[in-house]
């Protein structure tokens, strides 16, 4: 399947329909095209559908209307969208239920190796470099920055997150979580070094 065209769907949606957005650096766009990578690689360990895979991680987030949640509507307009394009109805099927279930980290079910791919590698965004970059550009935006203010922030997300290992739903996918975790810890640690 080529991917292209779903990703130029994907860029045009998430830019009509954005969010409100409290920082301008931070969009769904990005934030989607770094799980659809994470999901190739862990696809490439673990296996699965690889079209599944790439179109739910591609569609997973691109719906948002204020009093609905967002999983609902992406679902809707990715099996929309979809069938516009003519994809194989149990296809379909499966992607908008991946998109579906996704919001549910904590999740118990018996979950397809697709889906439990696709959870993993939206749950790999929040945490690692990006997550420390993130917390440093939300600290220079606000009043009074400063890098101390910055390193509290950083170590806050790093306490924030660090349980959340367990909602990995593959080995491989709690594999990475631990490096990027690991990395925020060895960073914090520089960072107290240098500051205090």
């Amino acid at each position: 399947m080529d991917y292209s065209e779903v990703i130029e769907f994907v860029k045009k949606t998430t830019s009509d329909n954005d969010g409100p957005e409290k920082y301008p650096f931070k969009n769904r766009y990005d934030h989607t095209m770094r799980i659809y990578r994470w999901a190739i690689r862990l696809q490439a360990k673990l296996g699965g559908d690889l079209d599944v895979i790439v179109l739910a991680a591609l569609l997973h987030d691109i719906g948002w209307e204020k009093d609905r949640p967002s999983n609902e509507v992406s679902a809707e307009i990715a099996v929309e969208y979809l069938d516009s394009i003519g994809v194989d109805p149990e296809m379909i099927v499966k992607v908008g239920e991946i998109i579906m279930i996704n919001e549910d980290k904590d999740i118990e079910k018996d979950l397809s190796l697709e889906c439990r791919i696709v959870m993993d590698a939206v749950l790999l965004d929040e945490v690692g470099a990006v997550g420390i970059m993130v917390d440093c550009m939300t600290t220079a935006m606000e009043d009074e920055a400063s890098y101390k203010r910055a390193y509290y922030r950083i170590k806050d997300c790093y306490r924030r997150n660090k349980p959340k290992i367990s909602r990995c739903k593959t080995d491989t996918g709690r594999n990475e979580f631990a490096k990027r975790m690991q990395l925020m810890e060895s960073y914090i640690y520089q960072l107290e070094r240098e500051l205090f």
